[in-house]
């Protein structure tokens, strides 16, 4: 069901808009950086709260799966009622949850209040990209998404090096309680600024707009089946757990066949089926999702190994990925301005960067002794870091360009989903070929540039996407998708922006 529904258009002279964008890059900031903070504080947790191994599995994997679960409910129930209210319950919850985290007593309740953290920032999400598309249009809406894809890059590379200096600061015993405890002051400032900066959009007016129960269950019971055997895959030995693959692409199935008769009896789904029909959308999609595989998955290889092979601390861990933050960051402010003009083939370049750059960190570790691969790694790093910030941020724009505002936060929920899901299945899959390696005793270089090589293996997937969209793109008609959805393409910077 397209919807016909005016876009609310702020006024161009609003400066106020920027600075609710930084309240909601401040929250988005917060909740990615903690799909990576964790990761150095394992140890921590195990000598200061006794967390046992499955435990600590569970405060990393579990945040990532209720994060990919409430995504697109979340994202839809913000296109119902309101992003501005669903963003500041879902910041509220979220930084309660982390104080909760930082004063847990026991593992499993850490486990509890981490799952409910995640949930949170699944809540949050949807709604920043939601916000966006309301506040911004054309180039500012370009722009917009350029300095979101510089959190989303510089949020998960920096989150090793974050870690890195608390518990370096603070101590083993309690370092991992401050990790949590980092958000607050963030959160808090985030939710007092919100309340006066976030605008007051109107929430849907159509009564046929109900939320769609049956649908969640469908969505969520599917996405659950998919990615619990790829977070759990180092933890579950044996090969039953991949059984519940098949399970959550039959239930994905239904849910796709639930939608579909939503949609005919004029019922709003919980998915609009007609975004699938954007080209823009369906590819960019499946670009986020591939990209994201391999991009995510080289933190947690290399991160392994640096500290388990070459002794690095988590600290020096984390500043060797630093060049690949702050690359990423400004190739991200570079891809938000360049995306309006050139369209897809930023996102082309991007991903060569990305691929030549994560190539260079294969060859530093064949060819450069251990001690000193931090410091020879920094230019490939470089590269693949301008490389990643020049695609995420033009894909997101060139992804949710033609999606009507009305179904903003659904659509962004879809696309997000697809990160988590990438990123899940690109660790599971890295990760066994890394781990594989070293259970047959081979050298651990050799297992890291097996591991990095795969995560090269999903960006030339998405680069081989992002071409073949090119060369479909040179053979066809001028603005297509623009014609068959006029309400969605706002202005002509938007539909030049769909075409590239």
């Amino acid at each position: 069901m397209t919807t016909t529904c005016a876009e609310p258009q702020p006024p161009a002279t609003d400066d106020r808009r920027w600075r609710a964008l930084g309240v909601c890059l401040a929250a988005g900031f917060i909740s990615l950086l903690d799909t990576s903070i964790v990761n150095v504080a394992l140890p921590s947790m195990e000598r200061g709260l006794g967390a046992t191994e499955a435990a600590q599995s569970w405060v990393v994997s579990g945040y990532s799966l209720t994060f990919g679960l409430a995504l697109v409910p979340a994202g839809r129930l913000g296109d119902m009622r309101g992003r501005r209210q669903t963003f500041l319950i879902g910041l509220a919850v979220f930084t309660v949850a982390s104080a909760a985290c930082g004063l847990a007593a026991s593992p499993g309740w850490l486990v509890v209040f981490r799952l409910i953290q995640g949930a949170a920032a699944g809540v949050v999400a949807p709604q920043t990209s939601g916000l966006i598309q309301q506040m911004f249009h054309g180039s500012e809406r370009a722009k917009a998404f350029g300095l979101l894809g510089s959190v989303i890059g510089v949020s998960t590379a920096v989150g090793p090096l974050a870690g890195g200096v608390i518990i370096d600061a603070v101590g083993t015993d309690d370092g991992w309680r401050w990790v949590f405890f980092v958000n607050l002051p963030i959160g808090v400032a985030a939710l007092a600024a919100g309340l006066r900066l976030l605008p007051r959009f109107p929430a849907s007016a159509d009564r046929r707009e109900r939320f769609d129960p049956l649908g969640v269950l469908l969505l969520g019971s599917g996405v659950f089946a998919l990615m619990l055997p790829l977070v759990q895959e180092q933890q579950w030995t044996g090969g039953q757990k991949w059984a519940l693959l098949p399970v959550g692409a039959v239930l994905l199935g239904l849910f796709w066949m639930w939608e579909r008769r939503q949609g005919r009896l004029g019922l709003a789904p919980l998915v609009d089926l007609n975004l699938f029909s954007l080209r823009s959308f369906t590819l960019g999609s499946l670009i986020s999702l591939t990209y994201f595989a391999g991009f995510t998955t080289v933190f947690f290889v290399l991160a392994l190994f640096l500290q388990n092979v070459a002794g690095y601390s988590a600290l020096a861990a984390g500043v060797t990925v630093l060049p690949f933050a702050a690359a990423s960051a400004v190739g991200a402010a570079l891809g938000g301005r360049m995306v309006v003009r050139h369209g897809r083939r930023v996102v082309v370049i991007g991903l060569t960067g990305a691929a030549v750059g994560l190539l260079g960190v294969v060859a530093v570790v064949r060819l450069v002794p251990l001690e000193s691969i931090g410091w020879a790694a920094v230019v490939p790093m470089i590269i693949g870091g301008l490389g990643s910030g020049i695609t995420v941020s033009p894909n997101t724009t060139l992804t949710l360009t033609l999606v009507p505002v009305k179904r903003a936060g659904a659509a962004g929920g879809v696309l997000q989903t697809g990160q988590r899901v990438g990123s899940a299945a690109g660790i599971a899959v890295v990760g066994s070929v890394y781990f594989a390696r070293l259970a047959h005793r081979g050298p651990a270089d050799e297992a890291l540039q097996l591991g990095l090589l795969t995560s090269v293996g999903f960006i030339l997937v998405a680069l081989a996407l992002a071409v073949a969209d090119l060369g479909e793109r040179a053979k066809a008609p001028k603005t297509p998708e623009a014609a068959r959805t006029p309400e969605a393409a706002q202005t002509p910077e938007a539909a030049q922006t769909a075409e590239g």
